[in-house]
């Protein structure tokens, strides 16, 4: 589970059993996990995160967006 990437408590994780699926990216606090497709940005399961900060981390997800793909990609498709 390589970390691409670290924003305050927030840890945007790939999860390498997740290779056949679309790109995305976990975000880690904690116990709590969410996990956002990425083309488009779209939350597709959240565990503990409340709504607020969901809404921050999509926030900073669509900011990261393109490097986060670009990760993907390296990590995937090597």
């Amino acid at each position: 589970m390589p970390t691409v990437l670290t924003v305050g408590p927030y840890r945007f994780v790939f999860f390498s059993s997740d290779r056949g699926e679309p790109v995305h990216i976990h975000v880690k606090r904690d116990r709590h996990v969410a996990k956002f497709w990425l083309e488009p940005i779209e939350l597709v399961k959240n565990f503990g995160f409340a709504d607020h900060e969901v809404s921050r981390i999509e926030r900073l997800v669509a900011e990261h967006q393109e490097f986060l793909i670009e990760a993907w990609h390296e990590y995937f498709d090597a």
